[in-house]
């Protein structure tokens, strides 16, 4: 007793469970334990740093897959490739769950593939777990298996390849199902593998939306107006302004100006309403505070808001995730025990 396993699959929204169950029966044959809501953003960087703290984003401070550094001169930290010039422990501070297993005697695995095994990310968000690096199914599976030699164990299993195939060909498309077909094996394999006894726990970080309209920032339209960088994803922005020009007024000039010219296809917040509206979290830090947008967009219905930097590969992209509709916020809590 006392060995558990989280197997995260990266892109896996609740609303997949019901609807391709017939392609994946060895997930839908788990006890459904329960529905959790993401914290906004939906994205992979805010919700495994929400995971893996027990805190919302206005707390951990990972408020989106990329934001402006503080006085950086415009700098922008992605969080999943990050930046050595920002020291992880400072960037995310709060102790982790790992951490504080580890104190109390748990062993504790982090079994994933190898590129993410010394990222800026993985020593911001799970330190304190052993790294146990695997870069395809059956040595994810014996990582696995071998961390649970010792009693009491956790292991958080990580798999990205359904939020691959889903940013590429978009969920539903041949390559997604490929990919989900492929973890459900997995989970096939795990069962079969691991010891009598061991609880498996099945989730995820966020949903996925497939594109509809797609909104380019600045092209045929006035969103650039006053904008200096542009961070978050295309589902989720955090819009920053000019420095020179940035004061409560023009704060609310910007949100106006992106209300009225997108109307419902959009929510857009000043850095203050966002406060007020505990869109990351009731409590935010000094830090967090400092990190987000002036102004934060977020994208309703299936609008993407593409940066006119990188359109080329945001545009490419048909499944995209980060904002707050149901579909990217909820994700399935499974479970079963092996006997």
């Amino acid at each position: 007793m006392g060995r558990e396993i989280l197997f995260l699959i990266d892109g896996f929204g609740a609303d997949v469970l019901e609807k391709y169950a017939s392609q994946m029966p060895n997930i839908a044959r788990l006890t459904a334990h329960a529905i959790v809501n993401t914290a906004f953003p939906s994205t992979t960087a805010s919700s495994l740093a929400t995971l893996a703290t027990g805190t919302l984003p206005g707390v951990h401070g990972m408020l989106g897959y990329t934001v402006q550094v503080p006085r950086s001169g415009g700098r922008i930290l992605n969080a999943l490739k990050w930046d050595e010039r920002v020291d992880p422990l400072n960037w995310q501070p709060i102790p982790t769950l790992f951490e504080r297993a580890m104190a109390e005697g748990i062993n504790v695995s982090h079994v994933a593939a190898k590129r993410y095994e010394n990222s800026g990310f993985t020593r911001a968000v799970f330190r304190g777990a052993e790294y146990r690096s695997a870069n395809v199914v059956p040595e994810l599976i014996a990582q696995t298996k071998d961390a649970l030699r010792k009693t009491p164990s956790f292991v958080y299993l990580y798999v990205n390849d359904l939020d691959v195939a889903g940013h590429s060909d978009g969920v539903g498309s041949d390559k997604w199902l490929a990919a989900l077909a492929m973890i459900d094996q997995m989970l096939a394999s795990l069962m079969k593998e691991m010891p009598t006894g061991v609880r498996i726990w099945l989730t995820s970080d966020h949903g996925m939306v497939n594109v509809g309209e797609k909104i380019v920032i600045g092209h045929d339209n006035p969103l650039l107006e006053n904008i200096a960088t542009i961070g978050g994803e295309p589902r989720a922005r955090h819009l920053y302004l000019n420095p020179d020009h940035d004061s409560a007024a023009a704060r609310s000039d910007v949100a106006s100006v992106w209300q009225q010219y997108l109307g419902n296809r959009v929510d857009v917040f000043t850095r203050e309403q966002a406060l007020t509206n505990n869109l990351f979290g009731d409590v935010v830090s000094a830090d967090s505070f400092d990190r987000m947008g002036e102004v934060i967009a977020v994208a309703q219905g299936a609008v993407v808001l593409i940066d006119p930097t990188r359109v080329d590969k945001e545009s490419a992209m048909v499944g995209h995730h980060g904002a707050d509709s149901e579909v990217e916020m909820q994700v399935g809590l499974l479970t079963t025990t092996l006997s």
